[in-house]
This record gives C-alpha cells, structure tokens and sequence, in this order.
C-alpha cells in the first residue's frame, strides 16, 4: 500500500512562492508516475501537473511558465515549485501516484492519493 504525504502548504502573497513536497512510502516510487492536482472552494478536482517515471512532465495550460514539477527518486519525493502565484491558485493541493501516466494524467481511477495540503493567495 503506497502512502503520499503532502507538505509544504501556507499562506503567501500574489506573486510569491512555495514548493509543495510529497513523500512516497510503501511502492515502487522509482517506476510510477506522479502527478499534483488541486481542488479550490466549489470547484471539482482538476489537473495541476504530472511527471513520469522517465521524468517527462506535463502541465495545465493554467500553470505553464509558473509551476515546475519534479521528483527525486533518491527520497521518493516528488516536488511543485510554484512561482508568481495568483489568488485564482488558492486550493486544496493533493498529490497522485499511479503507474498508468496516462490514467493519472486525467484523474480518473488513480490508484494513490494524498491527503491534501492547502494553499492559500492572497492578493
């Protein structure tokens, strides 16, 4: 049973940054895909970013240029560096692990989740 736990959350300005971390136990990190989504207030569950066990990356449209995934098989932590955030990026953060890239990459029948972490802009 893999367990992802998220940290790195907090409150912070437009325009500043955080980096969300997610440590994996108990699974094959090194060969499973790994992805971050976010749920804000009223919103589903959407898409954030994603980085294969080959550490190709992918990203929302929304978060391009801003957000930088990446993963360091070494600790099993997988990492969302967040830069020029803006209050519309305020949400529940939650990290996903699936071996199916392509199954994490829309959500649907992930096989791990964390238990989320919030982040807060304010503007």
């Amino acid at each position: 049973q893999v367990q992802l736990v998220e940290s790195g959350g907090g409150l912070v300005q437009a325009g500043g940054s955080l980096r969300l971390s997610c440590a994996a136990s108990g699974g094959t990190f090194s060969t499973s895909a790994m992805g971050w989504f976010r749920q804000a207030p009223g919103k589903e569950r959407e898409f954030v970013a994603a980085i294969s066990w080959t550490t190709s990356t992918y990203y929302a449209d929304s978060v391009k240029g801003r957000f930088t995934i990446s993963r360091d098989n070494a600790k099993n932590t997988v990492y969302l560096q967040m830069n020029s955030l803006k209050p519309e990026d305020t949400a529940v953060y939650y990290c996903a692990a699936d071996l199916n890239l392509s199954r994490l990459r829309v959500g649907s029948r992930v096989e791990y989740w964390g238990q989320g972490t919030q982040v807060t802009v304010s503007s």
